[in-house]
């Protein structure tokens, strides 16, 4: 499957401590550029609709709606821009460069302008418990291009790892994508079947978007680069909701995986995958069992849901019923 599996220079490392202030500002920064995004598109299921996707060069919004036309947003963390662009081919790139969150926020808005494009967006950050509005944010401001280029080289290859993973899955499964409110690279999975009420309670989220996203029942895996709570490090998580009452105790893999009582997630550090062998056995070997603890524990119809992972150039076999 892999051609970077366990090339060092195609996993990274990144050590959360050295990046905090640019990782924190990154993802305001982001927050941004995905609250653009969420006022132009129609509502999607399980908030599908605003989330960013890992390029070849960073991330992007992919097209997002006009009346007459589209228009796109890249993260380049190659060349540290930030490309906004239209299908009538005006574009305009902005530096990305140490410059506050307020800065970055007048500057995009501004691009925005002269692009034709008008928009407004709820300037609070979301998922954020200490939060400052966009506008106002002069305390965020680091950028350190080499970390940013080292998150961005990360979530290439755990979204091909993701992606594979995607594969062996025929039940409905949300994209592999970037959600700018948590930070984090995800993909989920669902058994078909409607979840309790959730209770809500995310900081600085409406009760009502996170009661959309968890309105059916999911297994979700994904990767965050660290901080907020008790991982400090960058890591893997998955997680079921509702929890089944046997998840916890769930035997899984590999070595080093554990269950966090605080998080109520199975966590597993990216040191132990970009270290590894292989990295993408170790990580799909993650990916799966949680999995499995998940569907086993909540009795779900994995004989239908499931099918082996895809081959390349190969069809899946469908059998006559």
């Amino acid at each position: 499957m892999a051609s970077c599996d366990g090339n060092r220079e195609c996993w990274p490392e990144l050590p959360y401590e050295l990046w905090r202030d640019t990782c924190s500002t990154l993802q305001l920064k982001s927050q941004i550029i995905g609250k653009i995004r969420l006022s132009h598109t129609p509502w999607l299921n399980h908030s599908w609709h605003v989330t960013l996707y890992v390029t070849r060069r960073g991330l992007t919004t992919s097209p997002i709606p006009l009346r007459e036309g589209v228009f796109q947003i890249d993260f380049d963390f190659v060349d540290h821009l930030l490309r906004l662009e239209a299908s009538d081919a005006r574009r305009v790139d902005i530096p990305l460069r140490e410059q506050s969150v307020a800065e970055f926020f007048v500057t995009v808005m501004a691009a925005l302008a002269d692009l034709g494009i008008g928009t407004k967006i709820n300037e609070w950050p979301n998922e954020i418990p200490d939060r400052i509005r966009f506008s106002e944010d002069r305390m965020h401001s680091a950028y350190d291009p080499d970390y940013v280029n080292r998150f961005w080289k990360a979530l290439v290859e755990i979204d091909r790892v993701f992606e594979f993973f995607r594969t062996g899955f025929i039940g409905k499964c949300s994209p592999v994508h970037f959600f700018w409110g948590s930070f984090d690279l995800a993909v989920t999975r669902f058994s078909g079947r409607r979840a309790p009420l959730h209770p809500g309670g995310v900081p600085n989220l409406p009760d009502k978007v996170t009661r959309e996203a968890y309105s059916h029942e999911v297994s979700s895996a994904g990767f965050w680069p660290g901080g907020g709570g008790p991982v400090e490090y960058p890591a893997f998580y998955s997680y079921a909701y509702p929890e089944p009452e046997r998840f916890r105790d769930a035997v899984v893999r590999p070595e080093g995986a554990f269950y966090s009582e605080q998080l109520r997630e199975f966590i597993l550090p990216y040191e132990v995958v970009r270290t590894a062998e292989s990295p993408d056995k170790t990580l799909l070997e993650f990916l799966q069992s949680t999995y499995e603890a998940a569907a086993d524990g909540a009795d779900w119809d994995r004989a239908a849901l499931e099918c082996p992972l895809g081959e390349v150039g190969v069809p899946r076999i469908v059998s006559r019923a």
